[in-house]
């Protein structure tokens, strides 16, 4: 655990890493403190009312679903998919795959048909965990997925080969079961991330990826757990913002999480939330911030009992660190991260004030500099590479079966974020900019790629080309310039048929808010799109 300084430097100097040679995520979140006292690990939220669990509960749980996944089939190493919302039974297959020494690939509920089969496929999931309401989607590429024996379904649904029932397979295991004794670099998780170009990357963690996050997580809540009661964040467990920086990291402090399934982050009912259930700390992303802003006086639907905000996605700006002292009498604690290596840069109100614009000091513990494309430390206030040192507890282990894309992502032993930033003479990182064309909305991190890709399976479509284009609201939102096919024309009703294909087969997150039809595309004399021009044009 970080052990409070008197300030950041003797913080972060006197900060040192214990990773054990042998660690499991299932054993240290979970069984640790499943000592039969009845430690409160999650408040569930359902339209019947608030159910509790515990520890306890849940190490019975999920023995008995690694049991059954090894009863068909499961074994160390395998892939297993989890298509589930946060929910009592989406924290039960995590700790169960963990400690069956398998693999867990969490899944995005709003993903179409087209990114779950390639998800899917690509990392040979054997298995998955998941509800009703997917099971069509799941349905529907069935036939795709040769290697997907078993899909255990929390409240039925369609009917697909190696359907079970998730709580039936359940209780028909007997209990025993003992967690694999798996190395702390053993792989024990893949988060697939976009990209620019191509399909997504699956980002393979190994177990250390929870202790690699603790100091992030710690510092980002102004020392986290000191006076936490309960954890709660709207953003999706299937995302490292949901699943690793608040989760995995609460559990492991034995502090309970509140879950609740918000179908669109809506600033009343998250207020009410918070209030009514004593939330004491909290990330938001912020877009979820601007958003309860907006909806007026917090104070309708207090008190509160926060004590900690952390946020992170984009910059924070004054006014919305001014609006959370004046609302909740506490300064809200930027971090940035990525999928690949998260929570390595931080702000934190009870070390020093924040610098309005930059994104905070380096978290003890990691190695965060600005580079050259040579892969040298750049002075302070030059614009660079932020990038992070290797080896690094939180770093990702490789990108699946994509040695290629593993490689080009370091320069000598330095991880590239892909963002661009500076430093300044007190240490603060400051963000410039994505050095490639990924867009940044409403918290998540969006690749053009693969919704260019999939504008391309529609028949109107000869070319496309996706861009990011400012937002008040969301920072940006995403634009899609489309040249037709012979014998198309651009309309109000083809717009909408464009949009919704992409929410089918991409992601409801990921359609173009914009659509423009364009005659041709600026492009390069080697035929690539210049982004760059599209988005110069959009300024015009």
């Amino acid at each position: 655990m970080l052990q409070a300084g008197a300030d950041y430097e003797h913080t972060r100097q006197a900060f040192t890493w214990s990773i054990p040679q042998h660690y499991n995520i299932g054993v240290d979140a979970c069984d640790k403190w499943a000592d039969g006292s009845g430690r409160l690990a999650l408040i569930v939220e359902t339209p019947d009312g608030a159910r509790r669990y515990t520890f306890d509960q849940l190490k019975a749980w999920s023995d008995r679903f690694a049991q059954a996944l090894r009863a068909q089939g499961v074994d160390r190493g395998d892939r297993v998919g989890i298509l589930l919302p946060q929910t009592l039974e989406t924290a039960i297959a995590h700790i169960a795959i963990y400690k069956l020494g398998a693999i867990a690939v969490p899944l995005f509920t709003l993903f179409g048909t087209e990114a779950l089969q390639y998800r899917l496929e690509n990392s040979g999931a054997r298995a998955l965990v998941t509800n009703a309401d997917s099971l069509d989607k799941i349905a529907a590429i069935r036939e795709g997925l040769p290697e997907l024996a078993s899909v255990f379904s929390i409240d039925g649904g369609a009917a697909v080969p190696g359907l079970h029932a998730f709580w039936q397979a359940v209780e028909d295991q007997d209990g025993a079961f003992t967690a694999v004794d798996t190395l702390a670099e053993d792989p024990a998780l893949i988060i697939y991330t976009s990209g620019t170009t191509g399909k997504p990357k699956g980002a393979l963690h190994a177990h250390r990826v929870l202790l690699g996050h603790l100091p992030g997580v710690e510092i980002s809540h102004n020392f986290f757990p000191d006076r936490a009661q309960l954890m709660w964040t709207p953003a999706d467990w299937a995302w490292i913002g949901g699943l690793l920086d608040v989760l995995m990291p609460s559990l492991h402090h034995g502090i309970p999480v509140l879950t609740c399934r918000l179908p669109k982050f809506d600033a009343d009912i998250a207020l009410e939330l918070m209030a009514r259930h004593g939330v004491t700390h909290t990330f938001l992303p912020p877009t979820a911030l601007k958003l309860l802003r907006a909806a007026g006086d917090p104070g309708r639907h207090g008190p509160f009992a926060l004590v900690s905000i952390a946020s992170g996605g984009e910059t924070l700006g004054r006014e919305l660190i001014e609006w959370g002292r004046q609302n909740f009498g506490l300064t809200i604690n930027e971090f940035y991260g990525q999928t690949e290596c998260n929570m390595i840069v931080s702000s934190c109100a009870a070390l020093f004030e924040p610098r309005i614009g930059a994104m905070g000091r380096p978290v003890p513990g990691h190695d965060v500099q600005i580079i050259d494309d040579a892969g040298r430390i750049l002075p302070d206030d030059v614009e660079g590479h932020i990038a992070v040192h290797r080896p690094d507890p939180v770093m990702f282990l490789e990108y699946w079966w994509n040695p290629r894309a593993t490689a080009d992502s370091f320069a000598g032993d330095y991880l590239l974020t892909g963002d661009r930033g500076k430093r300044d003479a007190d240490g603060f990182i400051w963000f410039m900019g994505r050095g490639d064309d990924v867009i940044t909305t409403a918290g998540y991190r969006v690749g053009p790629g693969p919704i260019e890709d999939c504008l391309l399976g529609h028949p109107a479509v000869r070319m496309a080309a996706v861009i990011g284009v400012p937002d008040a609201e969301r920072t940006e939102i995403i634009k899609a310039c489309i040249v037709l096919n012979s014998g198309y024309q651009g309309s109000a009703e083809l717009v909408a048929e464009l949009q919704d294909h992409v929410r089918r087969k991409a992601a409801a997150h990921e359609y173009p808010r914009l659509v423009e039809f364009m005659d041709s595309l600026p492009m390069t004399t080697t035929g690539k799109v210049i982004r760059k021009e599209l988005r110069r044009m959009h300024e015009q």
